[in-house]
Protein backbone atom coordinates (compact mmCIF):
# COMPACT_ATOMS: atom_id res chain seq x y z
CA UNK A 1 0.00 0.00 0.00
CA UNK A 2 2.20 2.78 -1.21
CA UNK A 3 -0.51 5.68 0.58
CA UNK A 4 -0.98 3.43 3.58
CA UNK A 5 -2.87 5.72 6.63
CA UNK A 6 -1.68 9.22 4.52
CA UNK A 7 -4.21 11.62 5.98
CA UNK A 8 -5.12 13.03 2.08
CA UNK A 9 -7.67 15.69 0.89
CA UNK A 10 -8.41 16.10 -3.04
CA UNK A 11 -10.45 19.15 -3.92
CA UNK A 12 -12.63 18.78 -6.64
CA UNK A 13 -12.72 14.73 -6.70
CA UNK A 14 -16.70 15.19 -7.89
CA UNK A 15 -15.76 14.12 -10.66
CA UNK A 16 -13.21 14.05 -13.86
CA UNK A 17 -9.47 14.02 -12.80
CA UNK A 18 -9.95 14.60 -8.97
CA UNK A 19 -12.76 11.85 -8.77
CA UNK A 20 -9.62 9.07 -10.49
CA UNK A 21 -7.03 10.35 -7.91
CA UNK A 22 -9.05 9.85 -4.83
CA UNK A 23 -10.14 6.38 -6.40
CA UNK A 24 -6.27 5.55 -6.83
CA UNK A 25 -4.81 7.26 -3.09
CA UNK A 26 -7.80 5.52 -1.71
CA UNK A 27 -7.29 2.06 -3.29
CA UNK A 28 -3.54 2.68 -1.81
CA UNK A 29 -4.61 2.82 1.53
CA UNK A 30 -4.68 6.58 1.43
CA UNK A 31 -7.18 8.13 4.55
CA UNK A 32 -9.34 10.42 1.90
CA UNK A 33 -11.51 13.97 2.02
CA UNK A 34 -12.82 14.24 -0.92
CA UNK A 35 -13.88 17.47 -1.47
CA UNK A 36 -15.92 19.48 -4.18
CA UNK A 37 -18.27 22.83 -4.58
CA UNK A 38 -20.76 19.59 -5.70
CA UNK A 39 -22.36 18.09 -2.90
CA UNK A 40 -24.35 15.43 -4.56
CA UNK A 41 -21.29 14.38 -6.68
CA UNK A 42 -18.65 14.43 -3.67
CA UNK A 43 -21.01 12.59 -1.43
CA UNK A 44 -21.31 9.95 -4.59
CA UNK A 45 -17.37 9.59 -4.97
CA UNK A 46 -16.93 9.28 -1.12
CA UNK A 47 -19.72 6.62 -0.45
CA UNK A 48 -18.23 4.66 -3.13
CA UNK A 49 -14.67 4.38 -2.24
CA UNK A 50 -16.45 3.25 1.11
CA UNK A 51 -18.26 0.77 -0.52
CA UNK A 52 -14.97 -0.47 -2.29
CA UNK A 53 -13.09 -0.90 1.59
CA UNK A 54 -11.73 2.52 0.99
CA UNK A 55 -11.72 4.83 4.08
CA UNK A 56 -13.06 8.71 2.74
CA UNK A 57 -15.10 11.33 4.13
CA UNK A 58 -17.05 14.25 2.14
CA UNK A 59 -16.41 18.36 3.31
CA UNK A 60 -17.91 20.47 0.73
CA UNK A 61 -15.75 23.91 0.34
CA UNK A 62 -15.42 26.62 -2.12
CA UNK A 63 -11.42 26.76 -2.09
CA UNK A 64 -12.02 30.17 -3.71
CA UNK A 65 -13.11 30.79 0.01
CA UNK A 66 -10.87 31.07 3.23
CA UNK A 67 -13.62 30.53 5.77
CA UNK A 68 -14.15 26.98 3.74
CA UNK A 69 -10.91 26.27 3.43
CA UNK A 70 -9.93 26.20 6.95
CA UNK A 71 -13.31 24.47 7.79
CA UNK A 72 -11.57 21.96 5.38
CA UNK A 73 -8.32 21.40 6.99
CA UNK A 74 -10.23 21.17 10.30
CA UNK A 75 -12.92 18.86 8.95
CA UNK A 76 -9.61 16.90 8.03
CA UNK A 77 -8.00 17.34 11.65
CA UNK A 78 -11.25 16.09 13.08
CA UNK A 79 -11.26 12.94 10.84
CA UNK A 80 -7.74 11.43 10.89
CA UNK A 81 -5.84 13.57 13.52
CA UNK A 82 -3.28 15.40 10.97
CA UNK A 83 -2.77 16.56 7.20
CA UNK A 84 -0.42 14.74 5.39
CA UNK A 85 -1.35 15.61 1.64
CA UNK A 86 -2.92 17.99 -0.29
CA UNK A 87 -4.19 17.73 -3.64
CA UNK A 88 -5.41 21.05 -5.58
CA UNK A 89 -7.03 19.96 -8.29
CA UNK A 90 -9.94 21.91 -8.48
CA UNK A 91 -9.74 24.09 -11.42
CA UNK A 92 -11.74 26.55 -14.08
CA UNK A 93 -11.01 28.26 -17.41
CA UNK A 94 -12.59 30.78 -19.71
CA UNK A 95 -14.00 29.68 -23.15
CA UNK A 96 -11.46 29.13 -25.70
CA UNK A 97 -11.60 32.50 -27.32
CA UNK A 98 -9.82 35.88 -28.37
CA UNK A 99 -8.08 36.84 -24.77
CA UNK A 100 -9.74 40.49 -25.37
CA UNK A 101 -13.19 38.91 -25.10
CA UNK A 102 -12.83 37.36 -22.06
CA UNK A 103 -14.70 39.36 -19.38
CA UNK A 104 -13.38 40.62 -16.13
CA UNK A 105 -15.58 38.59 -14.23
CA UNK A 106 -14.21 35.42 -16.17
CA UNK A 107 -10.59 36.56 -15.55
CA UNK A 108 -11.26 37.01 -11.82
CA UNK A 109 -12.94 33.07 -11.46
CA UNK A 110 -10.09 31.48 -13.14
CA UNK A 111 -7.27 33.36 -11.24
CA UNK A 112 -9.44 32.58 -8.30
CA UNK A 113 -10.42 28.83 -8.37
CA UNK A 114 -6.79 28.63 -10.18
CA UNK A 115 -4.32 30.34 -8.10
CA UNK A 116 -6.40 31.49 -4.95
CA UNK A 117 -7.03 28.41 -4.22
CA UNK A 118 -2.95 27.24 -3.60
CA UNK A 119 -2.64 30.28 -1.70
CA UNK A 120 -5.75 29.38 0.79
CA UNK A 121 -4.85 25.73 0.76
CA UNK A 122 -0.85 26.99 2.26
CA UNK A 123 -2.00 29.47 4.49
CA UNK A 124 -4.55 26.68 6.22
CA UNK A 125 -2.99 23.56 5.51
CA UNK A 126 0.49 24.41 6.42
CA UNK A 127 0.10 24.94 9.87
CA UNK A 128 -1.51 21.70 10.39
CA UNK A 129 1.21 20.30 8.80
CA UNK A 130 3.85 21.54 10.75
CA UNK A 131 1.91 20.41 13.72
CA UNK A 132 2.21 16.60 12.54
CA UNK A 133 3.98 14.80 15.78
CA UNK A 134 7.44 14.45 14.69
CA UNK A 135 8.94 11.55 13.09
CA UNK A 136 10.63 8.88 15.04
CA UNK A 137 13.90 10.06 14.44
CA UNK A 138 12.56 13.35 16.01
CA UNK A 139 12.67 15.05 12.27
CA UNK A 140 9.63 17.25 11.50
CA UNK A 141 6.97 14.59 9.55
CA UNK A 142 5.88 17.53 7.50
CA UNK A 143 3.94 16.91 4.60
CA UNK A 144 2.98 17.06 0.37
CA UNK A 145 1.29 19.39 -1.53
CA UNK A 146 0.52 18.69 -5.32
CA UNK A 147 -0.94 20.78 -7.23
CA UNK A 148 -2.42 20.25 -10.74
CA UNK A 149 -1.11 22.41 -13.16
CA UNK A 150 -1.30 21.98 -16.72
CA UNK A 151 0.54 21.74 -20.11
CA UNK A 152 -1.18 25.14 -21.02
CA UNK A 153 1.52 26.59 -18.23
CA UNK A 154 4.46 25.60 -20.77
CA UNK A 155 3.53 25.37 -23.78
CA UNK A 156 0.08 27.87 -23.96
CA UNK A 157 -2.85 27.28 -26.80
CA UNK A 158 -3.99 30.23 -28.12
CA UNK A 159 -7.60 31.68 -27.27
CA UNK A 160 -6.71 30.34 -23.47
CA UNK A 161 -4.21 32.99 -22.81
CA UNK A 162 -5.76 34.13 -19.13
CA UNK A 163 -5.77 30.59 -18.16
CA UNK A 164 -2.76 29.34 -19.91
CA UNK A 165 -1.11 32.38 -17.44
CA UNK A 166 -3.02 31.32 -14.28
CA UNK A 167 -1.66 27.50 -14.85
CA UNK A 168 1.90 29.42 -15.10
CA UNK A 169 1.50 30.93 -12.10
CA UNK A 170 1.11 27.03 -10.40
CA UNK A 171 3.94 26.01 -11.62
CA UNK A 172 6.07 28.75 -10.17
CA UNK A 173 4.22 28.87 -7.25
CA UNK A 174 5.02 25.51 -6.06
CA UNK A 175 8.59 25.46 -6.92
CA UNK A 176 9.00 28.93 -5.04
CA UNK A 177 7.06 27.23 -2.36
CA UNK A 178 9.24 23.89 -2.42
CA UNK A 179 11.80 26.34 -1.68
CA UNK A 180 10.64 27.54 1.46
CA UNK A 181 9.11 25.03 2.94
CA UNK A 182 11.43 22.72 1.94
CA UNK A 183 13.37 22.81 6.00
CA UNK A 184 9.97 21.75 7.45
CA UNK A 185 9.86 18.34 5.50
CA UNK A 186 6.62 19.72 3.55
CA UNK A 187 7.22 18.85 -0.17
CA UNK A 188 5.82 20.76 -3.02
CA UNK A 189 5.35 19.56 -6.28
CA UNK A 190 2.94 19.82 -9.55
CA UNK A 191 1.57 17.32 -12.45
CA UNK A 192 1.02 19.09 -15.93
CA UNK A 193 -1.55 16.82 -17.72
CA UNK A 194 -2.35 17.30 -21.61
CA UNK A 195 -6.09 17.59 -23.07
CA UNK A 196 -8.07 14.89 -21.45
CA UNK A 197 -11.34 15.53 -23.90
CA UNK A 198 -13.46 13.70 -21.44
CA UNK A 199 -13.29 16.40 -18.75
CA UNK A 200 -16.34 18.75 -17.66
CA UNK A 201 -14.00 21.56 -19.00
CA UNK A 202 -13.43 19.88 -22.52
CA UNK A 203 -15.92 22.50 -24.33
CA UNK A 204 -14.23 25.48 -22.66
CA UNK A 205 -10.91 24.24 -23.42
CA UNK A 206 -11.69 23.26 -27.30
CA UNK A 207 -14.22 26.23 -27.65
CA UNK A 208 -17.72 24.36 -28.37
CA UNK A 209 -18.41 20.09 -28.68
CA UNK A 210 -15.48 18.26 -29.02
CA UNK A 211 -16.35 16.84 -32.32
CA UNK A 212 -14.43 14.47 -34.15
CA UNK A 213 -12.51 17.33 -35.66
CA UNK A 214 -11.32 19.10 -32.76
CA UNK A 215 -10.24 15.66 -31.07
CA UNK A 216 -8.24 15.10 -34.09
CA UNK A 217 -6.74 18.57 -34.10
CA UNK A 218 -5.86 17.61 -30.59
CA UNK A 219 -4.65 14.30 -30.36
CA UNK A 220 -1.94 15.48 -33.63
CA UNK A 221 -0.26 17.46 -30.70
CA UNK A 222 0.46 14.70 -29.07
CA UNK A 223 3.19 12.37 -29.99
CA UNK A 224 2.27 9.20 -27.94
CA UNK A 225 -1.31 9.36 -30.12
CA UNK A 226 -3.75 9.63 -26.81
CA UNK A 227 -5.05 11.90 -24.66
CA UNK A 228 -4.41 11.67 -20.98
CA UNK A 229 -6.79 10.42 -18.67
CA UNK A 230 -7.61 10.49 -15.44
CA UNK A 231 -5.96 7.04 -14.13
CA UNK A 232 -2.36 8.58 -15.75
CA UNK A 233 -2.77 11.84 -13.84
CA UNK A 234 -4.14 9.52 -10.73
CA UNK A 235 -0.68 7.69 -11.34
CA UNK A 236 1.47 10.55 -11.06
CA UNK A 237 -0.67 11.88 -8.19
CA UNK A 238 0.04 8.43 -6.26
CA UNK A 239 4.11 8.86 -6.78
CA UNK A 240 4.57 12.01 -5.59
CA UNK A 241 2.44 11.59 -2.34
CA UNK A 242 4.18 8.34 -1.91
CA UNK A 243 7.31 8.17 0.34
CA UNK A 244 8.83 6.71 -2.79
CA UNK A 245 9.13 10.69 -3.59
CA UNK A 246 10.37 11.34 -0.23
CA UNK A 247 13.46 13.14 -2.22
CA UNK A 248 11.36 15.16 -4.80
CA UNK A 249 10.73 18.53 -3.95
CA UNK A 250 10.01 21.52 -6.68
CA UNK A 251 9.16 19.19 -9.86
CA UNK A 252 6.98 19.44 -12.28
CA UNK A 253 5.51 16.22 -14.00
CA UNK A 254 4.42 16.10 -17.64
CA UNK A 255 1.97 13.93 -17.94
CA UNK A 256 1.12 14.98 -21.53
CA UNK A 257 2.42 12.14 -23.83
CA UNK A 258 5.04 14.57 -24.75
CA UNK A 259 3.02 17.84 -25.94
CA UNK A 260 5.88 19.71 -24.44
CA UNK A 261 9.09 17.88 -25.47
Amino acid sequence: MRAEGKSTIVTGAGSGIGEGIARRLAAEGARLIVNDIDAAKGEAVAASIRATGGEAQFIQADMTRSADVQALVAGTLQYYGRLDVFINNAGWTHRNRPMLEVSEEEFDRVYAVNVKSIYLSAMHGVPAMRNNPPQADGSASGGSFINIASTAGLRPRPGLTWYNGSKGAVITTSKSMAAELGPDNIRVNCINPVFNPDTGLAAEFAGGPVDEARRAKFLATIPLGRFSTALDVANAALYLASDEASFINGVCIEVDGGRCV
